[in-house]
Parts: structure tokens; C-alpha cells; sequence
């Protein structure tokens, strides 16, 4: 609500970025933990409807599956989170027209954890209606932020699309004009959300390309982030520089420059995944090839015939190899957008952050936990370094 609001105007006056990380287990969303715990970093956690529908279980072909693990995350964030210290919002990516009905569920939960608790489920959804046309993708997204903003939730949509392809949506062959959004375009967005409320971001296209290149294969004009700014603030007359908050998706092969150029542009959310993809892979790569002798039986390796290898197999060490790799990942990223140092990680005794239940209504433990979870640190205890970045 108000204090994510509070959280991305610091990162727009202080030229960082949230970075916002795609998780799909609760392993992954505990190495991002250990990321922003270790970097002092405020942190997004986001699930895509795939990410959601593995939480859920493959093996589940129930239409509602991709909603119900979506909020099975928010629920295991919200839990731990407190033991982190550090600010945590939870958020859900792209969704295009075909998956409303992924949105409708864990907006309808948002919903429910609202009217008990005062405060919505999730911190924030994504809307992503680029591939339609740019009044129906803005129509949809007025009728969606009308309801959202009656919670304080805030809403992320795109205009103009991003290429290559991620989590089932194929933009290899898009268009490549539409690969690059105008200013005029941003402010339509704006002029149109605006009159609901200023809690909302735009994920303006600039070239970004989703999935792994080689920096420099992937032709970026963040340059062009800065002209929606000075477009809007002529428009708007704004006082701010940066009058709207931007977003960066497809940031694999993106260079260090061009990241902190977009940065500079008003960029307040930077999306990771395939990163953090290849750097959990990694870890438990590499364990298994450091250890292959004693992974090959239940008993028996280079030590002795008789020798049990169960220290070397059980989940908790291989799986934690990995969520070590993605951690040490996700903290070179933190330090890419710039959010390293932004805020101290708390050492107070941890709270709940299960939702406080209202004065005099009564609520059975079993019902709070299907109720699930909201942003996993209340931002308006945190205390943000007042830095200045020039």
C-alpha cells in the first residue's frame, strides 16, 4: 500500500532499483531472502502463473492450480520473511488475457486477506496485455486498477512488448517496432491510471529481450526511458524529473551501463530470471561433479565399499548448494541496479506477518493459513538510508 508507495519513491529520488526475483519453489524464494538479508537490500519476490502451477503440483490439471500456488508462495514468504529483516514485497508477473483468470484468483484472495486484516494479500500484480491493442490493454487495466486500488494494491502493466520468450509466451517473432514504446504511448497510460491513483508502474518496451544473450547481442535504447520522463513532465508540469515509475524486463544480456542508464531513466523494478535459472542449475551442477563418486549408490564410495552416502544425496545438501549459487547470484544483480546498502537488515525480535486479526473477531489457525499472505516486511517500520545518488 502506502509504504510500497514510500519504498519506490526512494528508489526513484536515490537512483536504485528494486530487483525482482522469479521464484517457483520455496527454495528459491529463501535464496532471494538470503540475498537481501546479506546486501541489505529491499527485495521482490514474484511468481509467474507457470511458477504458480509447479508450487501447485504438476500433476494438478485443476484450472485454478496456477492461482492456489501462487498464493501457497505468498503464504511461505510471508512466514519466514519476518527472520530476514529486510523489506520484501510480493508480487505476481506477467499475465497475459488468456491467464485473467490466474489474476481474478489471486485478486479474489487479495480480497479475502483484505476484509479480515486491512491489508491485501499480495503487494503488487502484473498486468500484461501488450499483445493487444493499446486501448484495450489500457481499458482492462482502468477496470482492473479500480479494484485494486479500493485495497492499496499496487499494479504493474506493459505497453509495448518484450521479445524472445519466457513462461509460455512467444515474442520471438514480434513485430520489431513494437519493441520499442513511445512517449506518447507512456502517457496515455499514465493520463488513464492516473485519475484511479499514483500506485501503478509501467513496463515501457526498449529493446529488452527476454531470455539469455551475450551483453551486446541485444539491442537496448534506454535512452529512450528518459524521453517518456521529460515527455510527461512537459506534459504533466511536473516538478519531478521522473514523473512515472518504469520497469525493466529482459535484462539478461543487457550491459552494465545500459542497466544503470535505464536506472538513471526512472527504472524502480529490474525483473530477474533466467539468471538466477542458470545459477541455481549451477550450484547443484557443480556438487554433482565435485562429489560423483559418492552419489552413484545408497552405500560404497572411495572411502570404503561399506561406506553410506547419505550426507552426500540428502535433499537438504544438494538443494542447498543450489539456493547458495542462486543467492551469490541474485546479490550481483542487487549490485547491478544499485539497491546494495539501502537499508540496514533489522535485528529486532521478528513479528508476525500473517496478518493481524481485527479487535473482537476470532479466526481458527487452519483459516489464517489458507487465507495466505502479504508483503513480508511491514515498510513502514524499515528505515531507508536517506543517500542521494547523483
Amino acid at each position: 500500500g502506502d509504504d510500497l508507495l514510500k519504498l519506490l519513491e526512494h528508489a526513484r529520488e536515490n537512483g536504485y532499483a528494486i530487483p525482482a526475483v522469479n521464484c517457483t519453489s520455496s527454495s528459491t524464494a529463501n535464496a532471494v531472502l538470503e540475498a537481501a538479508r546479506k546486501k541489505n537490500s529491499p527485495v521482490m519476490i514474484q511468481v509467474s502463473h507457470g511458477g504458480g502451477a509447479f508450487l501447485c503440483g504438476k500433476a494438478i490439471k485443476d484450472p485454478n492450480a496456477a492461482a492456489a500456488g501462487s498464493v501457497a508462495l505468498a503464504m511461505h514468504v510471508r512466514s519466514v520473511a519476518k527472520f530476514y529483516g529486510i523489506p520484501v514485497v510480493l508480487h505476481s508477473d506477467h499475465c497475459a488475457k488468456k491467464l485473467l483468470p490466474w489474476f481474478d484468483g489471486m485478486l479474489a484472495a487479495d480480497e479475502e486477506f483484505h476484509a479480515k486484516f486491512g491489508e491485501p494479500l499480495f503487494s503488487s500484480h502484473m498486468l500484461d496485455l501488450s499483445e493487444e491493442s493499446d486501448a484495450e490493454n489500457i481499458d482492462i487495466c482502468v477496470k482492473y486498477f479500480k479494484r485494486m486500488a479500493r485495497m492499496k494494491l499496487w499494479l504493474e502493466m506493459e505497453i509495448g512488448i518484450t521479445g524472445g520468450e519466457e513462461d509460455g509466451v512467444n515474442n520471438e517473432n514480434a513485430d520489431p517496432e513494437k519493441l520499442y514504446t513511445t512517449p506518447e504511448q507512456v502517457y496515455s497510460v499514465y493520463k488513464a491510471l492516473s485519475k484511479i491513483g499514483p500506485m501503478f508502474s509501467v513496463a515501457a518496451a526498449f529493446g529488452n529481450v527476454h531470455g539469455v544473450y551475450k551483453p551486446g547481442n541485444v539491442t537496448l535504447s534506454p535512452e529512450r526511458l528518459g524521453n517518456h520522463q521529460a515527455y510527461a513532465k512537459k506534459k504533466l508540469k511536473s516538478p519531478l524529473e521522473k514523473p512515472i515509475f518504469l520497469v525493466m524486463h529482459g535484462g539478461s544480456g543487457s550491459t552494465d551501463s545500459e542497466i544503470r542508464l535505464a536506472v538513471h531513466n526512472g527504472v524502480v523494478k529490474v525483473n530477474i530470471d533466467t539468471d538466477t535459472q542458470w545459477a541455481y542449475w549451477n550450484g547443484l551442477r557443480a556438487f554433482e561433479k565435485e562429489k560423483r563418486d559418492y552419489l552413484q549408490s545408497q552405500i560404497g564410495n572411495p572411502s570404503g565399499h561399506d561406506k553410506p552416502n547419505k550426507k552426500f544425496y540428502d535433499p537438504r545438501v544438494w538443494i542447498r548448494k543450489s539456493e547458495e549459487a542462486m543467492a551469490s547470484r541474485v546479490a550481483i544483480s542487487m549490485e547491478k541496479v544499485g539497491s546494495v546498502g539501502m537499508y540496514t537488515a533489522s535485528k529486532k525480535k521478528a513479528k508476525s506477518q500473517l496478518g493481524e486479526q481485527p479487535k473482537g473477531i476470532l479466526y481458527s489457525p487452519t483459516a489464517l493459513l489458507l487465507t495466505g499472505i502479504v508483503i513480508g516486511c511491514s515498510i513502514s517500520t524499515i528505515f531507508l538510508k536517506p543517500t542521494s545518488k547523483k
